[in-house]
């Protein structure tokens, strides 16, 4: 049974659950445990294993969790003087996003593109990468400021969690820490985290494999067998021509081959992106229950092609669907699901509905998890991560394809509403914060029972105007942060034991003995699968200073971003058809 204390991983501080409720700076549905009862009235798109839809109904809900949906002329009697929330709109599942690297998504799209790659090693090696990409994210994940703590990892979390919020994601991959003592974790905030779930009931994923695990496929297989929700894997990223079988990308897949016909596959195993893969390789993971996470645009941004959906569909094994980072992938979930539609669309015939689409972001996602029955669905006993759009019209599904960002009406986590329209939020949680979004108002309650100290008090606002300094004066801050800190009086040896320091965990950048893939022999037992790190000592690189120039903070929205359509546009990759079309869904 899990502990409830709670810990506040940027500190290291401990505290009781009734000592954060008594610190709570105003009342309000903080824990849905102790929180009011709640019915929303709406179209009900349950995603239950019939695709129900309920007109005009209503979802009642309690102690996090969803009671019962009713239609409206058959009021629930437990609920006898509870108002209704009319949402005036159709109320999903939260979305699931089963991979986005969190941390990165301040910056904007690598526009364009430079070049067509092959697989993943080799645009981390490309000459505007550093610059761009991983030189301002190692600023900002490792500077601190003269007390030892992170600068403007605060900031970052909350500007990215609510970056989530704005395109109805209640669940994505945590933003990860590590410290000077050797303790890594992962933030527990506002988003619901498959890594870590803080909830008994919910089997954590593992998303990364440490290189000692992974020397041979055997240990790999025996690794991922003792998992109960899944292992979510970077696998084969890049392209495989088949006339070219042996590609670098799918050496990754390759390598987990024990013996004929025996894989280090199984049920758990979840292969993210897999763009690599032929339709035999399908076929394998199909056989051992495996399934795969398809980021359609980040795919086609670097690599001009996307996973094999069509081989995947055919051969059985389930998909979800994740958005991968901003600087190669949509803005948001709900802008990645426009992706997939459309490359269905124009470049599989329509293989896959508005509803398979939507499927792979809710009930899919929560099986690929082995969440199902509590998260992706809206039936009885699921947790309360539900997303409203406006509008009852026409074919549900359809309308949440087609929905823009400013349709968002309501995103509820846990049964505690985060963010809405004025007129539902104000009816559901305390007055907190007020944005704007594609010039339109919307209300933000990002207070929380064991909220981390050093993020509690920051401000969407402050959040955005703290980022937005620092990446503007991003080589200034290297510089700083460049400079040698005086080092720590020196203590008695009874003294108390030194603070712990944190700093954001960048795996697509330091090697910190862990990979997003496991390393697995492939023609013998010096050729290891897997980025192809060079040595420490002869990685002469320059000062980050010296390279780094202003930054423009990524835009929460679309609807706030004036320059992302056209730049999508503009990117050499991504097939024309996908390119208008999004333009047009927007």
């Amino acid at each position: 049974m899990k502990s409830s204390r709670k810990w506040y991983p940027l500190t290291g501080a401990v505290s009781t659950k009734g000592e954060v409720a008594a610190k709570a700076l105003k009342a309000g549905p903080i824990d849905p445990l102790t929180g009011p009862k709640v019915a929303l009235a709406g179209r009900v798109v349950t995603m239950d294993d019939n695709f129900t839809v309920r007109p005009d109904s209503i979802a009642y809900i309690n102690r996090a969790c969803v009671v019962d949906i009713r239609h409206r002329t058959n009021p629930h009697p437990d609920f006898n003087g509870v108002p209704v929330v009319e949402t005036g709109g159709t109320i999903f599942p939260g979305l699931i996003e089963l991979h986005n690297h969190l941390s990165y998504n301040v910056l904007p799209l690598w526009s364009p593109v430079p070049k067509r790659f092959e697989h993943r090693d080799q645009w981390g090696g490309y000459k505007d990468y550093r610059p761009l990409i991983s030189g301002p994210m190692t600023v900002i994940g490792e500077y601190r400021d003269d007390d030892e703590k992170p600068a403007l990892l605060p900031a970052l979390v909350r500007y990215v969690e609510c970056k989530c919020l704005l395109g109805g994601v209640t669940t994505s991959q945590g933003i990860k820490l590590n410290s000077n003592a050797g303790i890594s974790r992962f933030y527990r905030g506002l988003i619901r985290n498959v890594e870590q779930t803080d909830d008994p009931t919910l089997s954590e994923a593992q998303a990364r494999i440490a290189d000692i695990d992974a020397k041979d496929a055997q240990r790999f297989l025996t690794q991922i067998g003792k998992e109960d929700s899944c292992y979510l894997l970077h696998l084969s990223e890049g392209i495989t021509n088949p006339n070219q079988p042996d590609s670098a990308a799918r050496e990754h897949f390759l390598a987990l081959e024990i013996a004929p016909d025996k894989w280090a596959l199984n049920s758990v195993f979840c292969g993210i992106h897999s763009a690599g893969l032929l339709p035999q390789d399908f076929d394998v993971m199909a056989k051992q229950g495996s399934s795969m996470v398809w980021s359609p645009l980040s795919n086609m941004l670097l690599y001009g092609a996307t996973a094999r959906v069509e081989a995947a569909r055919a051969s059985g094994i389930r998909i979800g669907i994740g958005s991968d980072w901003s600087p190669t992938g949509s803005k948001n979930l709900l802008g990645e699901l426009k992706v997939a539609w459309l490359y269905s669309q124009h470049m599989l015939n329509g293989l896959f509905s508005a509803r398979d689409i939507v499927a792979m972001a809710t009930s899919d996602a929560a099986k690929i998890l082995k969440w199902d029955g509590r998260v992706g669905k809206i039936i009885i006993g699921a947790r309360a991560d539900l997303l409203v759009i406006s509008g009852t019209t026409g074919d549900a599904y359809d309308a949440l394809i087609h929905a823009k960002e400013t349709d968002i009406q309501l995103v509820m986590i846990n049964s505690v509403a985060r963010y809405g329209a004025a007129a539902i939020m104000s009816a559901l949680a305390p007055d907190d914060q007020t944005i704007k979004v594609g010039g339109q108002s919307r209300k933000l309650f990002l207070k929380q029972d064991a909220a981390d100290p050093d993020v509690a008090p920051v401000s969407l606002r402050t959040a955005t105007n703290q980022l937005s300094h620092a990446l503007l004066n991003i080589a200034q801050i290297a510089r700083t942060a460049e400079k040698p800190r005086p080092a720590p009086a020196k203590k008695r040896v009874l003294d108390a034991a030194p603070k712990l320091v944190w700093s954001l965990a960048l795996d697509e950048i330091q090697d910190r003995g862990e990979d997003l893939r496991p390393r697995l022999p492939f023609t013998g037992p010096r050729d290891f699968t897997g980025p192809k790190r060079p040595p420490i000592a002869a990685a002469a690189t320059p000062p980050l200073s010296t390279i780094l120039k202003p930054i423009d903070l990524d835009p929460l929205t679309v609807a706030d971003d004036e320059n992302f359509l056209d730049a999508i546009e503009h990117q050499p990759n991504v097939p024309s058809p996908i390119k208008g079309g999004l333009k047009a869904l927007y």
